[in-house]
């Protein structure tokens, strides 16, 4: 599709701040007026729009995504998107190791445990530790524990959260780059603890690194989301 605007700009809504071209207000996929909570997360939208070509590229519209489907899915219905999310607590990576007694192990205790430890600190919950791959079920309290944190965000929060999750195939550190101030390199490297093992033992692969590195900019860029939902 071919620009068909020229000027972009913010501009204040009911209920918050929403994008402008051209002076026309901008709905979502749904239909629904795109308002979003905050000014810096509009300017974030508005940049999206502005640093388009001639042609429009529709993969460069992160953040637009994560808000449509905020106010088109999550808002509609929240409960429907957390039975979604939490699942990644049922099976999350940091609690999957090697056995004990292979030398991965070492380094996944090493990465991993911290994570895990201080998430465990922070919710107040308990988490199973696995060795190998056959499933262990958390225990009932820490999935309901998980999922009262969960109520308790806002629909862009929720859309932020179900990408870092899904890319990191873990709710802890999913929840943990939502956190202000957080690593987010550190995070995606514990995400990828196993890739980057493999890759130790048999080789770098291009394709790979090219894959690991859009899949690493959607994690940040669903971070960054998040916290300018808040701010």
């Amino acid at each position: 599709m071919k620009r068909f605007y020229k000027h972009v700009t913010v501009e204040a809504a009911d209920s918050g701040f929403g994008v402008r071209l051209d002076g026309r207000a901008i709905k979502s996929v749904g239909g629904r007026p795109q308002v979003v909570p905050t000014h810096a997360l509009a300017e974030a939208l508005a940049a999206e729009w502005a640093e388009q070509g001639e042609e429009i590229d529709p993969t460069r519209f992160l953040y637009r995504d994560m808000a449509d489907y905020a106010l088109d899915v999550v808002a509609r219905d929240p409960a429907g998107v957390i039975g979604e999310i939490l699942p990644y607590a049922e099976t999350d990576t940091l609690c999957y190791r090697a056995e004990p007694d292979e030398a991965f192990a070492k380094r996944q205790r090493l990465m991993w445990e911290p994570l895990l430890t201080d998430a465990e600190t922070r919710l107040g919950v308990r988490f199973v530790r696995v060795s190998g791959i056959i499933h262990k079920p958390q225990p009932p309290e820490t999935l309901a524990r998980l999922q009262a944190k969960l109520d308790r965000l806002n629909p862009f929060e929720l859309a932020a959260l179900r990408n870092t999750a899904s890319l990191a195939a873990s709710l802890v550190i999913g929840l943990a780059a939502l956190m202000p101030g957080v690593d987010l390199d550190a995070l995606w490297d514990a995400a990828n603890l196993e890739e980057d093992w493999q890759a130790e033992l048999w080789g770098k692969d291009e394709e790979a690194l090219d894959r690991r590195e859009k899949r690493s900019a959607a994690f940040a860029a669903a971070a960054r989301f998040a916290g300018m939902a808040r701010s």
